[in-house]
Parts: C-alpha cells; sequence; structure tokens
C-alpha cells in the first residue's frame, strides 16, 4: 500500500486549512496558559498570605512557590498520559481532554477558600488543582505543535509551529493584564484584593475555555496521523505487536528524548524565572509597586512574541539547531549579569532585565515548536514530543524558582545566577549534540 509523502499531505490540505488550524492551536495554548499563569503571579503576589499566612514571609513564598513546581512534576506524567491517546485516538480529541481538565481546575483554585477558612485543608487542596494543571499542560503542548507541525508545508514548518507557541506571551500579557486591571478597579484596598480580588482571573478562565473549546472542535485530525492510523490498522490485521507509545518512544528514541529535554532546560528557567520569581522579587526584595511590576510583564510579552516570530521564522532558514544554540550562549552570558543589574533597585534596570530575559527565552521558544515534533516518528511524536518537552520543565521550570529564595537567603542573588548559567551550559552541550531537522518528513 503506497504511503502518504510530506508533499501529497500538503496538497490535500488548503492553505485557508492550515492557517485555521494554526489560529486554533495559538487560541488553544493561550487559554490553557493563561490558567497556568495567573497561578504563577498569584504564587508571587497573594499565595503566601491567602493559604500559608502561619509561616511568614520567606518561608511562605518558599511554600507557594513550592505547590508551583507541583505542577512540573505532573507534566511528564500528562505527557504520558495525554500521548498514549494522543498517538492512539488522535490529537484533537486528547486536545479538547487537557482543555477541559486545565478549566476545570483553574476555576476551581478560584473558587478555593483560604486557610483562615478551611485550614490545612486549603494548602492540600491547592496542591491537588495545581497538579491538575500540570496534569493537563503535560498534554496540551505536543498536540497543540502537532497540529500546525503535521498540517504546515515543507520548508514553512517552523513558521506554522510558532502559532502555538505564541500562546505563552499573549497568555503572560493576558494574565498580567487581568491582574493588572483588578486591582486598578479595587484601588488601594489591599485586603480586598487579597480576600477575593485575586479570584476574578481565575473564574475568569471559564468564558476563554469556552472559547478554546469552540475553536477546537471546529479543526480536524492532521492528515499525517490518519495516514498513520490507517497503517496501524493493517498492521493490526496482520497481527503484529502493538506496543505503547512511551514505551516505542523510550526504546527507539531515548537520546532524543533525554537531549531534547536537556537542551530546552533553559528555555523554561529563563521563562519562569522572568515570570513567576522576578513578580516577587521586584515587588519583595527590590520594593517596586504591583502595578509597575505586572505592567512590565505586559511589555515584555509583546517583546517576546515578537522574538518568537522572528526566531521561529529564521529556523526555516537556517537550522532550529543554530538559532537555539545562540539562545544557549547568550544565556550563559545574560544569567551572569541579571542578578548584579537587578541589585541596582533601578526600574529602568528591571524593566532591561526582565525585556533581555524574555528575549533570550523567546529565541530558543521559537523553534522548538518545529523541532521536538520533528526529532521523533508519527506514530509515538505526541508522547515524545511531550515527554522531551516537559522533562524540561522540570529541570529547567521546577527547580529554579523553588531554590531561588533560599539560594538568595543563604548567598546572595549573585548565586541565583550562577544557577541559571549552569543550566545555561547543560542545554548548550544537549543542542550541540542534536542533529539538524528542518528538512526531515513529517510522514513515518
Amino acid at each position: 500500500m503506497m504511503s502518504v509523502s510530506p508533499a501529497e499531505t500538503t496538497v490535500l490540505v488548503p492553505s485557508t486549512s492550515v492557517r485555521r488550524v494554526a489560529v486554533a492551536s495559538c487560541i488553544g495554548t493561550t487559554i490553557e496558559w493563561y490558567d497556568y499563569f495567573i497561578y504563577g503571579t498569584a504564587a508571587a503576589l497573594v499565595f503566601p498570605k491567602v493559604f500559608f499566612p502561619a509561616l511568614g514571609s520567606t518561608a511562605g513564598t518558599v511554600a507557594s512557590f513550592a505547590t508551583f513546581a507541583v505542577a512540573f512534576i505532573a507534566r511528564p506524567f500528562g505527557a504520558m498520559l495525554f500521548g498514549h491517546y494522543g498517538d492512539r485516538i488522535g490529537r484533537k480529541k486528547t486536545l479538547i481532554s487537557t482543555l477541559l481538565l486545565m478549566g476545570i481546575s483553574t476555576v476551581a483554585i478560584g473558587l478555593l477558600p483560604g486557610a483562615a477558612t478551611l485550614g490545612v485543608v486549603a494548602p492540600i487542596i491547592l496542591v491537588a488543582l495545581r497538579f491538575g494543571q500540570g496534569f493537563a499542560v503535560g498534554g496540551e503542548w505536543a498536540g497543540a505543535t502537532l497540529l500546525t507541525a503535521e498540517y504546515a508545508p515543507t520548508g514553512r514548518r517552523g513558521f506554522y509551529a510558532m502559532f502555538p507557541q505564541l500562546g505563552p506571551p499573549f497568555a503572560y500579557a493576558l494574565s498580567s493584564g487581568t491582574f493588572l486591571i483588578t486591582g486598578a478597579v479595587l484601588g488601594d484596598k489591599n485586603d480586598t484584593f487579597l480576600n477575593w480580588g485575586w479570584r476574578i482571573p481565575f473564574v475568569f478562565s471559564f468564558v476563554l475555555v469556552a472559547i478554546g473549546l469552540y475553536m477546537r472542535l471546529a479543526i480536524e485530525e492532521t492528515p499525517v496521523f490518519r495516514a498513520n492510523q490507517a497503517q496501524r490498522a493493517r498492521e493490526d490485521q496482520q497481527q503484529k505487536p502493538n506496543t505503547l507509545p512511551f514505551l516505542d518512544a523510550w526504546r527507539f528514541q531515548t537520546k532524543e528524548i533525554l537531549l531534547g529535554a536537556g537542551s530546552l532546560a533553559t528555555l523554561f528557567a529563563f521563562f519562569y524565572m522572568g515570570t513567576a520569581y522576578l513578580t516577587s522579587y521586584g515587588t519583595k526584595t527590590l520594593g517596586f509597586s504591583r502595578p509597575f511590576v505586572l505592567t512590565v510583564g505586559v511589555g515584555a510579552a509583546v517583546v517576546f512574541g515578537a522574538v518568537i516570530i522572528l526566531s521561529a521564522m529564521y529556523s526555516d532558514r537556517f537550522g532550529r539547531r543554530r538559532v537555539i544554540l545562540a539562545s544557549c550562549i547568550l544565556a550563559v552570558i545574560w544569567a551572569l549579569a541579571l542578578f548584579p543589574i537587578l541589585d541596582t533597585k533601578s526600574q529602568v534596570a528591571f524593566v532591561i532585565a526582565i525585556l533581555v530575559t524574555m528575549s533570550i527565552y523567546g529565541i530558543a521558544y521559537g523553534p522548538c515548536g518545529a523541532l521536538l515534533p520533528e526529532m521523533f516518528k508519527t506514530r509515538y511524536r505526541y508522547t515524545g514530543a511531550g515527554l522531551a518537552y516537559n522533562l524540561a520543565g522540570v529541570l529547567g521550570g521546577a527547580i529554579p524558582p523553588l531554590i531561588a529564595t533560599p539560594l538568595a537567603s543563604s548567598f546572595g542573588s549573585y548565586a541565583i545566577g550562577l544557577m541559571l548559567a549552569g543550566i545555561g551550559v547543560l542545554s548548550l552541550g544537549c543542542t550541540w549534540a542534536l542533529v539538524e531537522t528542518k528538512d526531515r518528513a513529517m510522514a513515518g
């Protein structure tokens, strides 16, 4: 039986369909990451006082960021479960499930009473709901990027796979904006914001999830997956072994999973330090006002969104590996300069620090939407790409925000820069070991 080549797949799908899928993926990831980011903002600004008031300022912040880190532990498990179903029943159906799980978890956090009402039960429930968020995001990213990468024509894969990558900057701007507006409406009534004002962005997620669900129901399954599903059906009829996608991915492409995770670890470290930790650092350590820090966040989202677009387009021309290598080199240098600049306590320095940090993240994030799907075979692509991406999240997203506060307390803020530089060196080595994928066929 003749297989479907990438060229044939492109002919079967008109360009309008590719654009529709790209927009739907972008909207879907924006909504899911909005839910994820409002938690990070609340963890920095609100949760130490609402859920951990008995621990004091420093310990409460550490505990708050520990709940933030829980989601990163959940993400590889979400990647395995949703990856299994995404590789078995399809990308579209699985993405609808991740969206619903994320929405339910986020709205529930917004309705959860604090420690003053429920006592120790409140943070326990918070951790469970945060785990649900991480579980959903673990299955979200790979599916969204696969939709666009598998639809995209040859030579434009980096460009089209960039659309789901724009979800984080849009979501970061949206999450910072909703907290900023909520604070502006409530004025300087800090008690009101702590009691119920912070809940508005979480409950508002219900509206966004409804929009995302409508968009995802309107798109079709990818031709590459449909062709592979037909091939599997023939193999089942011939009674060939039918192994799990996770086992196949780990058995045949362990190297790609580990190198992909290592190469993107710095990406996560810079992003979550830039969005969550520096939000806390700016308000609590540097003494800047909450509206100022949130406004800087909105501006940073615009800048690193533009960088994502440019880096994704350049990756189609120069290759994914070269662009990500450039990001890793810049990350090592900038990590050592970041906190000395921040500790000048200048507002201008804070703006520069956030913009540069997020731009370095954007340089790597643009190409990775095409890189990871290109690295894995169709039959376990959802699982393999999701595992690599979410293991990178554990390395770079869970650990740095969690240990940053104790590091700064014990050794000074420069120790955080050394930690980030170390992660940058790890990513540099892993990226150097990668094979270029930009001309690789998606079918197979």
